[in-house]
């Protein structure tokens, strides 16, 4: 069996972080690891707190892992300080990793930040060169690039900054696009990716389409069919969607 790696948040509602991660690679039928990065105090209404996985910590579980399995593919989600950004760099370099996606969360979705100052200039610089695949939003596209992104050509000329920073393989997912539900695929060349637009407010869309580009990578997929793929499924899982809480409804994965 194939295995994937996700290295994140806890999310209590399990609608989003690592259990969401866990949740997604097994439907794919991928066998699911976990590195925590961080403990969050959250439900379907927003996020409370956040209480960052101590350095030390992050470290062995890092190690400890990897020097007994090595991933097929690798998901970093919610890293929340600069030193976190760096420990997992290193592990990269160290393990020889390969097949990493970079799901860049920023915040979250009631507007929580969930990241520390400068943690972003330390993704772009020690993550961005390693990665198969990042999957910015809209959103998180304009925080990297500076770029305010209103359309189609914004996103392109989005993707191609992002490019330019080291990713293979660029996806802005465009879901908060008020017209359309636009993915921008770009690795030298566009591909559009459409989906259908789905009323109502989702936690976890973003994990769920990052972790299942993650398992589709790890099943040796190349990045443009895991992406269709994993679009596929993020759409379907917000058709089954449910709402046991009284905020955003939760992924069926």
């Amino acid at each position: 069996m194939k295995t994937a790696l996700t290295i994140a948040g806890s999310d209590p509602t399990g609608g989003a972080g690592l259990q969401a991660d866990l949740k997604v690679f097994r439907t794919f039928d991928v066998h699911g690891l976990s590195v925590v990065s961080a403990i969050t105090a959250q439900n379907t209404v927003g996020v409370d707190s956040i209480y960052p996985v101590e350095r030390d910590f992050l470290e062995k579980q890092l190690h400890i892992l990897l020097s007994d399995i090595k991933p097929d593919a690798l998901k970093i989600g919610m890293l929340y300080s600069k030193w976190a950004v760096e420990i997992v760099a290193d592990m990269l370099k160290e393990y020889s990793l390969s097949n990493l996606v970079i799901d860049p969360v920023t915040v979250s979705s009631s507007g929580m930040s969930l990241v520390d100052n400068g943690t972003l200039d330390t993704i772009r610089e020690k993550l961005f060169p390693f990665s198969k695949v990042i999957t910015p939003n809209i959103y998180e596209a304009s925080v990297f690039t500076g770029i305010r992104i209103e359309n189609k050509n914004d996103m392109e000329n989005t993707a191609k900054v992002l490019k330019d920073m080291g990713p293979e393989v660029i996806v802005i997912t465009g879901g908060h696009l008020e017209e359309i539900a636009l993915d921008l695929y770009y690795d030298g060349e566009f591909h559009s990716i459409e989906g259908e637009k789905i009323k109502g407010e989702y936690h976890g869309t973003g994990c769920a389409f990052s972790a299942a580009a993650t398992a589709l990578l790890a099943l040796g997929h190349i990045p443009l069919e895991s992406v269709k793929r994993a679009k596929e499924f993020v759409n379907n899982s917000i058709k089954k969607a449910y709402h046991p809480g009284r905020g955003m409804g939760l992924l069926y994965l």
